[in-house]
């Protein structure tokens, strides 16, 4: 009888035994930095594509706004996460990024890397759902935020050390050869999902078998009357637009308030990237012992007051970039804690609320987008805090709304 326990164990890793969780995390965390260094490079290297595929830098902000909307086309794949596991999902999430990078590096036109990118952005739109709601059926509640707040760490990774390698091979061989580096990284780190990530359990870990022929729009309409999971999709909305709209224009707004030039304009997105990897820590040391819940209203209250704070920062470089890291800091501390809590709202479809989050917050991150830069445009640096602060301040309602009766079952 022993034995055949044994047996079983070891069918579900296609290792071996004793493959610790802690493991786990550190290879599909590693993936996910390549995931979001293939996802972000575009943005500071967006001019040189623009000479090397020799096109007009719209066409490849285009191609930056089209890569965002990934995340919204994520949400039909939340219930097929559920239903089909998560570590296959995450494999064939890979699988899509390997293919668009090796596409964009093999084939020197925009329409290639156009094509490649939007691969790319659905294959991660995929990958992060299927990574969370993994951790969220793994990971004991009261460690949650340590391990997401792992996880969220290749995000800050991705902007300080990442993006950096990205330019150098781009700067060393030229602009395709970030694509074959991407590419040739994300092999590696599929194999090393393969080969650590435990097999998925067939015996109903995801959606219920009973539940296996719904369709997506029906696990959608269960949302309906899921007033937790309502309130938190509602806080991611209106958190991203608050944010999005601030950081479309900060640049502007410094080289405007400050006279930065592009190497200043560096240093303080540097600065982000710091307050961004602080957010990640502080919500590993702290927001479990605090409470999810508890943790993240005080980090969202927190975010709208610095906002605030940032109206009165236009007279000082160095006032400003401490109120933005503040801003920066207390915004990744919010959102890394109330993703460790969203892997707990909605037990039996983990990867559809987590897809729901993904989607909203990416659709609140298009509408900051846009209402930073015509509030920028026609009502100034004052206006953009303000209008942040306020949709920062439904986002609190939201959450306060969603999670005031909820309770871990």
């Amino acid at each position: 009888m022993i034995q055949s326990k044994n047996k079983t164990a070891h069918a579900n890793t296609p290792l071996a035994d004793g493959i610790s969780i802690g493991t786990q995390i550190f290879a599909a965390s590693i993936a996910r930095f390549v995931l979001n260094t293939a996802r972000r490079f575009a943005y500071p290297f967006a001019p040189a594509l623009s000479r090397g595929l020799d096109v007009p830098m719209t066409s490849i902000t285009s191609l930056i706004a089209i890569n965002q909307i990934t995340a919204i086309l994520g949400v039909l794949f939340g219930p097929l996460i559920d239903r089909w596991g998560y570590r296959k999902m995450m494999m064939f999430g890979m699988v899509l990024v390997i293919v668009g990078m090796f596409c964009g590096g093999g084939i020197a036109t925009y329409s290639a890397v156009f094509l490649a990118m939007l691969v790319a952005g659905l294959g991660k739109s995929i990958y992060d759902p299927a990574i969370q709601a993994f951790v969220g059926k793994k990971v004991a509640y009261k460690y949650r935020a340590k391990a997401v707040g792992f996880i969220e760490m290749s995000w800050a990774g991705s902007s300080l050390i990442g993006i950096p390698a990205v330019g150098l091979m781009m700067q060393w061989a030229g602009w395709q050869a970030a694509f074959w580096l991407l590419g040739g990284l994300g092999v590696f780190c599929l194999a090393g999902v393969y080969h650590v990530l435990p097999l998925d359990d067939k015996s109903g870990n995801q959606i219920e078998r009973k539940d296996k022929r719904r369709l997506t729009i029906g696990v959608w309409k269960e949302f309906i009357h899921n007033r937790p999971a309502l309130g938190m999709i509602g806080f991611g909305f209106f958190f991203s637009v608050a944010n999005d709209n601030l950081f479309v224009v900060f640049g502007a707004w410094m080289e405007s308030a400050f006279g930065l030039g592009l190497s200043s304009l560096g240093f303080a997105t540097a600065v982000i990237g710091a307050a961004e990897l602080m957010g990640e820590v502080l919500t590993v040391l702290f927001s479990d012992r605090v409470g999810l819940r508890r943790a993240a209203l005080i980090g969202a209250i927190l975010t709208t007051v610095a906002y605030l704070l940032l109206m009165g920062t236009a007279q000082n470089l160095t006032l400003a970039l401490v109120a933005l890291f503040i801003v920066f800091l207390t915004f990744e501390f919010t959102i890394v804690t109330c993703l460790s809590l969203s892997t707990e709202l909605h037990p039996s479809a983990r990867a559809t609320m987590m897809a729901g989050y993904y989607a909203f917050a990416a659709f609140g991150r298009v509408v900051g987008a846009l209402s930073g830069g015509m509030i920028w445009t026609f009502l100034g640096w004052h206006s953009v805090c303000l209008f942040s602060a306020t949709m920062n301040a439904l986002g609190v309602i939201s959450l306060v709304w969603g999670t005031w009766h909820w309770k871990k079952s």
